[in-house]
């Protein structure tokens, strides 16, 4: 007699969303919804910026308690008011602004709010500590439980996000652009601690525009735009145009600086820039940097974390005037830059790397924040001038393109993409020569990403100087004229575009420690 053996279960629903309707102030941002999250699958939710994902995810999450629709978990209906209750049910998510606080221990981050007491209602530290080490021990990350979060690096934090999440057996783990800031090793380093879990048999929810993520990692995708759930598959046989089209509704395609030869006339000129370390003062975080923009001329600037290309960005911004030395000319005139209101006057411009710690007041309204930096033009007789005011933000709202519903529309309720224009119309308000980019389409989708890029190659072809900085290699080599490298505060190359490739920018970016 034979024994069969039992074909395998077919994954079940964990969390499903039914007809999930949100607005806002009469805008609706979800449209009845529909999509479900499988047991053991790992399921990329796409969609352009503004097409609902965030707002979705924190109704599942438990941020937003009012709306249409009806959550089931397990088969069972759901309703959760605060983030605690979703937690409590088993849904976790991991912010891509990460909810760490840097001065406390990664014990105490991990139990803040849920910490373990002795029966005399004092701190069980050592319980805490214990199972902090079990759950990294778990996690592949060999830190002691004290070390403060503020001592390690984007990934290693994100792997404590991760495991604040498993601490409370979330059977649901939502990833909200999880790489956006960490290195390829690091990425590796998340996917198997993915894999790990979807072994276990948990719905992971993983949003990321980096779409050549979704192939290695995704099991399955759903797909939204405008507000409404469009469909939902598995990720075999899929393309990466298929699923552009998908997220878009149309091709899209891909933009490139067309290479003209032409010479550019000289507009900045750095020579032996250096920025010492701020804590430790014998040590320099950039040393001996010379290098030129060009006006109408796109120079990317390349480098892993740690490189300097931030730092660089702010020096030339006047952000570290006690700390620099060298000589920084623009049109043909030697600059002081000892702080930013400086450099505004001389020509320069910033859009910095954090647009909502560092570029946006996202409580303000949009006209609000794109006239920050023009308040002299649009000043009468000390007072602000609303029309013109009003006159400036529709102007920038239509050239950019910025989705809102008015001028009058709180910034923190836009999607991504659609802030990162409010931060370029803010500065380019002020007439910039020279614009300097600090990741500008970080975490945002594919199509905001290309008009991003026809803005800077239009931007460039007016005669403006730009200088860009990203982590994203095809990026980089889409835009640029030319191409600098940096490793450890050093420039280590300056190629035309035309003579780069990934390996050639690659080794010049790897530090000489990690590749000998």
């Amino acid at each position: 007699m034979s024994i069969l053996t039992p074909l395998p279960s077919a994954p079940h629903p964990l969390l499903v969303a039914e007809h999930i309707t949100k607005r806002f102030s009469g805008v609706t941002a979800l449209d009845g919804v529909c999509l479900e999250f499988l047991a053991g699958k790992v399921t990329a939710v796409i969609g352009e910026n503004g097409a609902g994902k965030s707002t979705l995810m924190k109704i599942l999450s438990g941020v937003y308690p009012d709306y249409e629709g009806q959550i089931r978990f397990n088969g069972e209906p759901v309703r959760f008011n605060s983030i605690r209750d979703a937690q409590a049910c088993g849904i976790a998510i991991i912010h891509q602004e990460l909810n760490l606080i840097p001065y406390l221990s990664i014990a105490e981050n991990i139990f803040l709010g849920r910490e373990i007491t002795t029966r005399w209602g004092t701190l069980d530290r050592k319980a805490m500590r214990s199972k902090t080490r079990e759950l990294l021990e778990k996690l592949k990350l060999p830190i002691e439980p004290d070390t403060l979060v503020a001592k390690l690096k984007v990934g290693q934090q994100q792997v404590v996000e991760i495991a604040k999440a498993l601490l409370v057996e979330s059977e649901v783990i939502i990833m909200d652009e999880p790489t956006s800031a960490i290195t390829e090793s690091e990425v590796a380093v998340l996917f198997d601690i993915i894999n790990d879990l979807r072994r276990e048999n948990k719905a992971i929810v993983y949003i990321s525009h980096k779409l050549d993520e979704l192939f290695t990692i995704a099991d399955r995708y759903v797909v939204l735009r405008d507000g409404k759930s469009i469909e939902s598959g598995t990720m075999l046989g899929i393309d990466h145009d298929t699923l552009i089209r998908k997220m878009v509704g149309r091709d899209i395609t891909s933009i490139r600086r067309k290479l003209n030869g032409r010479e550019h006339a000289p507009l900045l000129s750095v020579e032996n820039l250096c920025l010492t370390h701020p804590v430790r003062l014998k040590e320099n975080q950039l040393k001996n940097l010379s290098f030129t923009v060009g006006r109408g001329e796109i120079v990317g600037l390349f480098g892993l974390m740690g490189a300097g290309r931030t730092e660089l960005l702010e020096t030339l911004f006047g952000l570290h005037p006690k700390r620099c030395s060298g000589t920084v000319s623009l049109d043909g005139q030697t600059v002081t830059l000892k702080a930013p209101i400086e450099a505004i006057k001389s020509g320069l411009a910033l859009v910095p790397e954090d647009r909502k710690k560092d570029g946006l007041v996202l409580g303000m309204d949009v006209q609000t924040n794109i006239s920050l930096t023009a308040l002299e033009n649009i000043e009468q007789a000390g007072f602000l001038n609303r029309a013109k005011e009003s006159t400036l933000a529709k102007k920038y709202i239509a050239d950019l393109r910025i989705k809102t519903p008015s001028e009058k529309q709180a910034a923190k309720n836009l999607s991504g993409g659609n802030q990162q224009k409010i931060v370029l119309s803010k500065w380019l308000a002020t007439h910039p020569k020279l614009l300097m980019l600090d990741e500008p389409t970080r975490g945002i989708d594919v199509n905001a990403k290309n008009e991003i890029y026809k803005l800077i190659l239009q931007l460039a072809d007016e005669g403006m100087g730009i200088l860009v900085v990203s982590s994203e290699l095809p990026e980089i080599l889409a835009i640029s004229d030319r191409v600098l490298v940096m490793s450890e505060g050093v420039l280590t190359a300056q190629m035309a575009v035309q003579d780069a490739s990934e390996d050639s920018i690659l080794k010049a970016a790897i530090p000489k420690s990690m590749s000998e």
